[in-house]
């Protein structure tokens, strides 16, 4: 795909779906219509993100609401795994996704990137990791298309603050579930209790 130019207040004037550190990962940036009313922009075209590479087919949308300092995950699915397009309608949020598939060459690493109702970007993760935000702003209002159907039988996670991850979240007082608080150490989990890694891009 050819670069845009970008538009008023760094907006693109066309879809821009871009690969990250991480196989499979997209940092998408939708074309945002803004004036003195208002803004107006596709949160997803079926078509258009198929085009530029990101063809996965979703059938659960989620809203969460948090406030400050609430954090989230990580969580992953493991026989059912989710890939997820996430998307900060209000507010912001450091999103986090982790590569957890044994085998993945890169097993362990992370990325993380800012979503906001300033910048409308959105990221895709797919499926096999694990994910996790926290909130940046008062409140925040996170929407986000699946892949899958959430099933809390299958419903996993890793300690968000695991040392072996090392992820730079923000410097802030966390407000944590218990039950995320309680989540294990990558290096705890056994082969059984990991996504494997299929040896391509998920998405193409």
């Amino acid at each position: 795909m050819s670069e845009t130019k970008e538009s008023t207040g760094g907006h693109p004037v066309e879809l821009r779906i871009e690969p990250l550190v991480l196989e499979g990962v997209r940092l998408i940036r939708p074309v945002c219509h803004g004036d003195a009313r208002g803004y107006f922009l596709e949160t997803h075209h079926g078509r258009k993100y198929a085009e530029r590479g990101l063809d996965a087919v979703f059938v659960q949308d989620n809203h969460s609401r948090s406030a400050r300092g609430i954090l989230r995950g990580l969580h992953y699915q493991l026989r059912r795994p989710q890939g997820k397009l996430v998307m900060a309608v209000r507010g912001a949020i450091w999103d986090v996704a982790v590569d957890i598939r044994r085998g993945s060459p890169t097993f362990g690493r992370w990325v993380g990137r800012e979503l906001s109702d300033a910048n409308h970007e959105q990221l895709y993760i797919p499926p096999g990791f694990a994910h996790g935000f926290c909130v940046l702003s008062e409140t925040a209002d996170v929407w986000y298309k699946c892949t899958e159907y959430y099933d809390p039988a299958d419903d996993r996670g890793v300690i968000w603050s695991d040392p072996d991850l090392a992820i730079d979240w923000p410097k802030m007082d966390y407000r944590i579930s218990a039950k995320d608080g309680r989540q294990p150490r990558l290096a705890e989990l056994t082969a059984d209790q990991l996504p494997a890694y299929e040896g391509r891009r998920v998405p193409a």
